[in-house]
C-alpha cells in the first residue's frame, strides 16, 4: 500500500496554538479564584490540568501517524503541542506541590511511597524536562542524531502518563477510557512502525522494478 499523499491544510500561526492551548488553564484559574470549581477546588484544578496534559500528549504523539497513515501533515505544530503538554504537566504538578501539599517535601515523599501513581507522574515530569529544554533549533543542531534518540523519551512519558492517569482515575468512564486507549494505540504504533515502514519500502521497490521492466 502506497503512503497517502500529503494533504494541504490551512496554515495557522504557531502562536495561535499556544494562545488557544493555554486558554483552558487561564479559565480554570479564573474559576478557582471566583469559587467556580466546586467543593474541592484544589483537587478539581489539579485534575483538569492533568486531563489537558494527557490531551496534548496524545495530540503530540498523533502527529507522525496522522502524516504517515492519513497524509495529514501537522509537523509544524508538533513542538508547540509537546510544549503545551509539558506546561500542563508542570502546572498540574505545581498545584499538587503548592496548593495540595503546601510545599511540605516530607509529605510529598510519603505520598509517593504510599501512592505509586504519583511516582509514575513525577517520573514522567522528569523525563519531559530535557525534552522541553531541547525543543529548539539550536539544540537540534548541537545534538545532531542524538536529538532524535533523546526525544524517544516521549514514548516513555506516554507510558508513564497512561499509568499515572489510569491509576489516579477512581472511575474510568468513556472519556478516560478513550484517552487511555489512544495512548496505548499510539505506543503500539511506535512498536510496529519500523515493520510498517519496511513493508512500504519493499512495496515501493517492487513497483519500481515492475515499472523499469515495462516496455516503453
Amino acid at each position: 500500500m502506497a503512503a497517502p499523499a500529503q494533504r494541504r491544510l490551512p496554515v495557522i500561526s504557531v502562536w495561535w496554538i499556544y494562545g488557544l492551548g493555554l486558554l483552558p488553564a487561564a479559565w480554570f484559574f479564573y474559576l478557582g479564584a471566583t469559587g467556580g470549581l466546586g467543593a474541592d477546588p484544589v483537587k478539581t484544578f489539579e485534575r483538569l490540568l492533568g486531563t489537558w496534559a494527557i490531551r496534548f500528549l496524545i495530540l503530540t504523539l498523533a502527529v507522525s501517524p496522522l502524516r504517515e497513515l492519513a497524509g495529514v501533515n501537522l509537523i509544524r505544530y508538533r513542538r508547540a503541542l509537546g510544549l503545551l503538554a509539558f506546561y500542563y504537566v508542570l502546572m498540574h504538578f505545581s498545584v499538587y506541590l503548592i496548593l495540595d501539599q503546601a510545599l511540605v517535601l516530607q509529605a510529598v515523599v510519603q505520598d509517593v511511597l504510599r501512592r505509586p501513581f504519583i511516582m509514575f507522574g513525577m517520573a514522567g515530569l522528569v523525563c519531559l524536562i530535557p525534552l522541553a529544554l531541547t525543543s529548539n533549533m539550536a539544540s537540534i543542531r548541537r545534538l545532531g542524531h542524538n536529538w532524535g534518540r533523546l526525544h524517544r523519551l516521549t514514548y516513555l512519558v506516554a507510558l508513564l502518563g497512561a499509568l499515572h492517569y489510569f491509576m489516579a482515575t477512581k472511575v474510568v468512564g468513556a472519556e478516560q477510557g478513550l484517552y487511555i486507549a489512544l495512548l496505548v494505540l499510539l505506543l503500539v504504533w511506535r512498536v510496529i512502525r519500523p515493520f510498517w515502514r519496511r513493508r512500504q519500502r519493499s512495496a515501493q521497490a517492487s513497483r519500481s522494478g515492475v515499472t523499469a521492466r515495462s516496455p516503453r
